[in-house]
């Protein structure tokens, strides 16, 4: 049946009328073959009793039989299934390519499961190798001797024929294939679970970032609260500010016209009584009685009294000052304000504090430093000491030991009893020979204090800073993502500068210039202070 099987096609076993594998397969007299069903419904529903597909008629239905050898064929060519795309077809089949069961890597083919029979059972062919069905066996073939490649050189990690084993390979360490396979299935397996560590080690760096993003957003809710708590204040402050002055001048304005209705009034009677009297004295000038005139003439003769009007005049308040002192009130509320909310920034900022210490083998020779490495001042002599890359050897100037590439920080240096000093963060490529212009665009981000009270921000473009206090300890900020550098009077929790939108690419040094001695005057040592956060 093998046999007679490979010599037809699927198609042959397909009814023509439901277009399937037959079922109960029956050979009419014409001698083409349907579904017992299928042609038993077909002739029910005609008149005559006809072939569908030769079209031959009969006068009497036949008798169906199943035909046993077509249902036999059938069943078997049902249970071999047929190549689907991405599936290794059998390269026996002619017509209808069925699936591959094995493949050969003798006779270089795949074989279904009716054209593999003769590697099962006849002898010379039991002793190929079968393996599971592939693509593309001349792939597996020596392009060189036209060998089998059934040898792993580990020198050179290719596969090898056994021609090449001994030719090309000679000295390298070649082993079996199933070997190379096992030792680089090994080496997978060690792959795979750095791979998986990978994979779990970037899924907590994920989580991190979710994390981080979460503290973000409550961070950024926090402070939008804040904000609008501070700015409700504020305008509730101004809008009260406005009334009152409004009131004040409203009130002054009142006053002014209350006296002038008083004078106003008493002037009305004036002439109130002014006009009575004129009008009497009218009467009497035109009386023929000569006794009655002359015995009313004296009462009249007199003006009614008034007052002496000459010295009073409504003058109209002064407003000059009212508006400036309602600012200045102002002004002094958003102090108040202000220095409230620098507390809390400071305190803030003061949670990013680290240690610093001062690192010798950047200090400029003149320089002394304190053996904890926390105080620096200019001795005035200059010591000898090795020229390396990374010491000052002009400017009065020191680095710390510690550098900053990411994150925040924050330090406090002591700068009282000085006349003059630097202080800030440099970046790693400073030139730090001969003289030295510190500004952001040579590396450096520093305010400085010059003659005792000139206080400057070193921007690329000095900045003069207007200081109600002379600090005596200066606290610096550094947020290196933000591209922010700022320093603070620490005792006075006021902001002193920043430095914004800045770009940092290397790392950041804390950097320190006590300045020169200046005969004594300036002998006062920088300190690095140890930082008490603010209540």
């Amino acid at each position: 049946m093998s046999a007679a099987s490979c010599l037809l096609t699927e198609d042959q076993f397909l009814c023509s009328i439901c277009l399937d594998v037959f079922t109960d397969p029956v050979a009419i007299p014409c001698g083409h073959n349907f579904c017992k069903t299928c042609i038993t419904q077909h002739w029910d529903k005609n008149d005559k009793c006809q072939c569908p597909n030769c079209k031959k008629t009969f006068n009497t239905r036949p008798e169906l039989q199943v035909n046993t050898f077509i249902s036999e064929m059938a069943a078997h060519s049902s249970e071999q299934q047929v190549s689907k795309p991405g599936e290794v077809p059998c390269d026996v089949c002619t017509g209808t390519k069925l699936k591959a069961l094995k493949s050969c890597l003798v006779c270089l083919a795949s074989y279904c499961e009716t054209h593999l029979e003769p590697h099962l059972t006849a002898k010379q062919l039991k002793r190929h190798q079968l393996i599971d069905p592939v693509e593309n066996l001349e792939d597996r073939m020596c392009t060189k001797h036209d060998k089998l490649l059934e040898l792993f050189c580990k020198t050179d990690q290719m596969c090898v024929c056994m021609l090449c084993s001994i030719s090309d390979h000679k000295t390298h360490d070649v082993v079996p294939l199933k070997e190379g396979y096992e030792g680089m299935k090994a080496e997978l397996g060690k792959k795979d679970a750095e791979i998986q560590q990978m994979i779990q080690k970037t899924q907590l760096k994920i989580q991190e970032m979710k994390r981080s993003v979460e503290l973000s957003k409550k961070d950024a809710d926090r402070e939008i609260a804040a904000g609008v708590q501070v700015f409700s204040a504020l305008k509730e402050s101004v809008e009260r500010s406005q009334a009152e002055l409004i009131d004040t001048i409203k009130e002054k304005q009142r006053e002014t016209e209350k006296q002038a209705e008083g004078f106003i009034k008493e002037l009305e009677q004036e002439i109130s009584e002014l006009e009575k009297r004129s009008s009497e004295v009218e009467q009497l000038s035109q009386s023929e009685d000569h006794l009655h005139l002359l015995q009313s003439f004296p009462s009249l003769n007199t003006a009614p009294p008034t007052k002496d009007w000459t010295g009073v005049s409504v003058r109209p308040p002064s407003y000059e000052g009212t508006v400036v002192r309602a600012v200045n009130q102002l002004e002094e509320m958003l102090s108040k304000q202000m220095k409230k909310l620098l507390e809390v920034e400071l305190k803030r900022v003061q949670q990013y504090a680290v240690d610093v210490t001062l690192d010798p083998d950047t200090a400029q020779p003149d320089l002394i430093l304190s053996d904890d490495g926390k105080q620096v001042y200019d001795g005035d002599v200059k010591k000898k000491l090795p020229d390396n890359p990374e010491r000052f050897d002009y400017c009065v100037c020191v680095l710390s030991k510690q550098s900053f590439s990411s994150g925040r920080f924050y330090y406090e240096v002591q700068v009282k009893e000085k006349t003059n000093w630097d202080l800030g963060v440099a970046r790693e490529s400073i030139n730090r020979k001969g003289k030295i212009t510190a500004s952001p665009q040579s590396g450096y981000w520093s305010i400085c204090l010059r003659n005792k009270n000139e206080y400057k921000a070193l921007a690329d473009h000095p900045v003069s800073l207007s200081l109600k206090h002379q600090p005596e300890k200066v606290g610096v900020f550094v947020d290196y993502e933000e591209g922010l550098v700022s320093f603070y009077d620490v005792d006075a929790a006021a902001l002193i500068y920043s430095f914004t939108g800045c770009c940092f690419t290397q790392k950041l040094y804390p950097y320190f210039c006590p300045y020169l001695n200046d005969g004594g005057k300036n002998s006062a040592p920088l300190i690095i202070s140890p930082v008490n956060h603010t209540e």
